[in-house]
């Protein structure tokens, strides 16, 4: 079967380990509906693919993702009141999208969509590793939080500065990635962590040198790709039920009302978005994060 061309990420095959290189540099890996797609569309490729065992999704560049593509982008009738207008739009909804005057105004598709995307990571048959240098911001940390093992660069940057003055996580995964106080402290502030302050909190699994993070990732795929696929899928899946037992899934799945109560309904919701038509992106980031950073925080 011919691999298909992407335009925004990198796919490669070597050794049992297919990768996934995020591959917009210069705009720091921000996802888009384009790179959204191709991401899914390659880890169902090497979930076919007899040939690969493991899967690495990796960023090219400074950074690993800067999140989500923010655009002053014009509000249509599916994007304007469902928090999508932050978002570059390239016209392509993502699968699963119900563009319907029934549901436009409250049921925030957006965010229905990125907890139906990055959940195929979990439940795809075979293990997911996520290698995380420079920042990992937003709609990054989801990607990279969705991944069964994620190895980091100690001096990494890791967060979710948009619930500062956006709106709750698309994916709220705060609670099942560590510990309720540092889950409410992430959550509630927006600040990042390094990369081995993240290994700490059990957020990420390890944390390398900058200039060894590539070295120790493949030491560990390597050892990974040893293992029989089809035990490492019943592995993955065993502690994934435990985590669905304790209500994961449910908890995700309803995350848009969350999502669209504070993005849209909450007092003052508009206000980011005003700030980005009015004066672009730099402004509304200073507006968001300018009390954080004259306090030092990232």
């Amino acid at each position: 079967m011919t691999e298909p061309t992407y335009q925004e990420i990198q796919y490669s095959v070597a050794h049992r380990v297919a990768t996934i290189t995020l591959d917009v540099p210069e705009k720091r890996n921000r996802i888009s509906y384009l790179m959204r797609r191709e991401i899914i569309q390659a880890l169902r490729s090497a979930e076919e693919d007899d040939a690969v065992t493991v899967i690495l999704i990796r960023g090219n560049g400074p950074s690993f993702s800067a999140g989500y593509d923010l655009t002053t982008a014009p509000k249509t009738d599916t994007g304007a009141r469902s928090g999508a207008h932050y978002y570059r739009d390239d016209g392509v909804r993502p699968e699963g999208w119900v563009n319907a005057a029934e549901f436009n105004g409250w049921t925030d598709q957006w965010a229905r969509s990125c907890v139906r995307d990055w959940y195929t990571i979990w439940n795809l048959l075979k293990p997911v590793v996520a290698m995380v240098h420079g920042h990992c911001v937003a709609g990054g940390t989801e990607l990279m939080s969705m991944c069964d093992i994620v190895f980091v660069a100690d001096d990494a940057r890791i967060g979710y500065p948009p619930v500062r003055g956006m709106s709750t996580p698309d994916v709220p995964y705060f609670p099942w990635k560590m510990s309720m106080a540092h889950a409410k402290y992430l959550q509630l502030t927006g600040n990042s962590v390094t990369g081995a302050e993240a290994a700490r909190l059990g957020w990420v699994v390890k944390s390398f040198p900058a200039d060894r993070l590539e070295a120790e990732t493949g030491r560990e795929l390597r050892a990974i790709s040893s293992i029989a696929p089809a035990l490492l899928a019943a592995n993955k899946h065993c502690v994934n039920q435990a985590y669905e037992i304790q209500g994961m899934k449910t908890h995700l799945d309803q995350s848009w009302s969350w999502r669209s109560f504070s993005g849209n309904v909450r007092p003052g919701a508009s206000a980011f978005r005003e700030q980005l038509e009015q004066g672009g992106l730099p402004s509304a980031l200073e507006w968001r994060d300018g009390a954080f950073r004259k306090e030092g925080f990232a």
